[in-house]
């Protein structure tokens, strides 16, 4: 058993009680100012004051003692939703977006998801987690410990079961902790653009069993949107997949408000995730099902758009996480210390809401909050030392990673 002692920081972190923090609860952290942690074998057993903890080494054997020089520590970030796995990057269309030319409209003209479909079908395995795994690395640079890894951009059952196999790679050969989505139902294919009903069929008799089988997979996703899948598709599609043991979630309300925020409450969706478009309504039915909002602060930035309402959703009681949306279309981003950055100055969000969001609100956005998104006994050792004194730093600090140090495990790894 290997034992280490952190001895000398400043911890900053939310205390699981064992279910999402949400209204007033959502900005609940609580700070120790003079902190020391105890592992063994990269679990934390003991923290708390320095003093405190150091009594409870008494007797035990100290492989080492790490001395944090009086750094801001906080937990591993957890990034709930990411699009990681593509191959190729799809510039000339961020320019047709910037000259105003709407996301839809370059969907229907074969752009958008559908060009990054075709790249993914003809990639090789090893160049598709070639490309994948350099973006997982960069996250990791940047404080992600744990992240989620949708599919999507095959769409059809070979294509989709590459990349999740792919997805299995990055997540046993990285440092990260990686939580695979299958989300076949990305968009119509190509193929089948004239007969989406017989697309939706082939996702819930083809696509879905055989990503049941392969076993990779923990949820499904469904783009819940005004030309991709209605109300009554997506939710045929999700109830496939929770019939078959997959978690399941929604892409909804990111365009128009369809009525996914109210669907993802419905079905009991884990989370419904972008809602800048979602309703009051529907905003209401998710905090009354304690479904979790992602937001997607990075998204709107890069497509120019007003930010989710994560302040009316706070106020609600909607448990919000936050979220990068890294792809290769609408946001090119793998930084979590940006997202919080945004959170902040551009929704308002305290740095203690914005901690909560992108740390154990994350964390349960994914199934991981028993092991990850908090520091205490019981859950992995995962955390950042940032250069600063709070994690306001992550705000203050604009255009850069205030990320010193990332520890996974008790060990550090950057």
């Amino acid at each position: 058993m290997t034992t280490k002692l952190f001895t000398n920081a400043r911890c900053f972190t939310p205390v699981d009680p064992g279910h999402p923090l949400a209204g007033r609860e959502q900005g609940n952290i609580r700070t120790i100012a003079e902190c020391a942690i105890l592992t063994q074998n990269g679990i934390i057993r003991e923290i708390g004051p320095g003093g405190e903890v150091l009594e409870k080494t008494r007797g035990l054997d100290i492989d080492m003692e790490i001395d944090c020089g009086g750094g801001c520590l906080i937990p591993g970030f957890v990034d709930p939703h990411t699009h990681l796995c593509f191959h190729g990057l799809r510039e000339a269309e961020f320019a047709m977006r910037l000259e105003g030319v709407p996301y839809l409209e370059i969907l229907r003209q074969g752009g958008g998801i559908l060009s990054s479909v075709r790249r993914v079908r003809t990639a090789s395995e090893e160049e598709l987690f070639s490309s994948t795994m350099k973006l997982a690395q960069s996250a990791l640079a940047h404080g992600t410990t744990t992240i989620e890894i949708k599919s999507g951009y095959g769409l059809d059952s070979e294509s989709e079961l590459k990349m999740l196999r792919v997805i299995d790679q990055v997540g046993k050969k990285s440092f990260l902790d990686v939580v695979p989505t299958f989300m076949g139902a990305h968009a119509v294919a190509e193929e089948d653009r004239h007969q989406p009903e017989a697309f939706v069929e082939k996702v819930i008799r083809e696509m879905l069993p055989a990503v049941a089988d392969q076993g990779i997979a923990r949820y499904c996703d469904v783009f819940c949107e005004e030309g991709v899948f209605s109300i009554s598709q997506s939710r045929r599609i999700l109830e496939a997949a929770k019939a078959l043991g997959l978690g399941i979630k929604i892409h909804a309300d990111e365009v128009h408000d369809l009525g996914g925020a109210a669907l993802a409450a419905a079905v009991a969706a884990t989370s419904a995730e972008h809602l800048l478009a979602a309703s009051g309504e529907g905003l209401k039915a998710m905090a009354e099902a304690g479904t979790l909002a992602v937001l997607l602060p990075a998204t709107a930035y890069s497509l120019g758009k007003p930010f989710a309402r994560g302040r009316e959703m706070i106020t609600l009681g909607v448990p919000v996480s936050l979220a990068t949306d890294c792809n290769p279309g609408s946001c090119f981003c793998e930084s979590m210390p940006f997202v919080f950055g945004l959170a902040v100055m551009g929704m308002h969000f305290s740095p203690a809401e914005a901690l909560v969001a992108t740390t154990l609100n994350a964390a349960y956005a994914i199934g991981m909050a028993g092991s990850r998104g908090s520091l205490e006994p019981g859950k992995k050792a995962d955390f950042l030392i940032l250069d600063g004194e709070t994690p306001a730093i992550l705000a203050y600090h604009a255009g850069v990673s205030p990320v010193k140090a990332v520890y996974k495990g008790s060990e550090r790894v950057l």
